[in-house]
């Protein structure tokens, strides 16, 4: 084992304070209480002037900020934009919506149901986060909530169309009309 690879209760001996253990250890240092002194001491992983008198093997890998930062950016990645299960309705499943213009020189667009669905449900999520953010706003007086509340009530009304679509009521949208 290398001398920058010691885990927490490795023994050490360093020329000028004597023996040590470690105490502490991160990516870069060593905490190491030298008894003689009776401080606790930072040291480099990479000094080469001490000598391990008994190495323990560290508990868990060594992270990185990097390691850090590269497992915030995938939970980050893998949380945004995620809808919950909201299922379609199963007459649905393997549909599609089809948009004719008028000029029929121009091309029809086609989209497959479960693609059109997940987009309606996602809209109503970020309608939702919104919410959330209108309600806890600092800035906003209740006058200006209730406002924007019913902004949001009526884009659920807009939405009401599609309820068609959802396999079950409770996931529908609900306008002012409803509970």
């Amino acid at each position: 084992m290398s001398a920058n690879e010691l885990g927490v209760g490795s023994r050490i001996s360093h020329p000028k304070f004597g023996s040590g253990v470690i105490v502490s250890v991160d990516s870069g240092y060593y905490k190491i209480y030298f008894t003689a002194s009776e401080e606790v001491k930072t040291l480099a992983r990479d000094y080469e002037g001490y000598t391990v008198e008994e190495a323990k093997m560290p508990d868990f890998p060594m992270l990185t900020i990097r390691d850090v930062e590269k497992a915030i950016r995938e939970a980050l990645m893998a949380t945004s934009e995620k809808t919950p299960l909201v299922p379609l309705g199963g007459k649905w499943m393997g549909g599609k919506l089809i948009m004719e213009p008028s000029d029929k020189s121009l091309q029809a667009k086609e989209v497959p149901l479960e693609t059109f669905f997940r987009k309606i449900v996602m809209v109503r999520e970020k309608l939702r986060v919104l919410e959330q953010n209108i309600n806890n706003h600092p800035k906003l007086d209740d006058e200006d909530r209730v406002n924007l509340q019913q902004y949001i009530t009526r884009c659920y009304g807009s939405l009401t169309t599609f309820n068609v679509l959802f396999a079950y009521k409770e996931d529908q949208f609900k306008g002012s009309g409803k509970d």
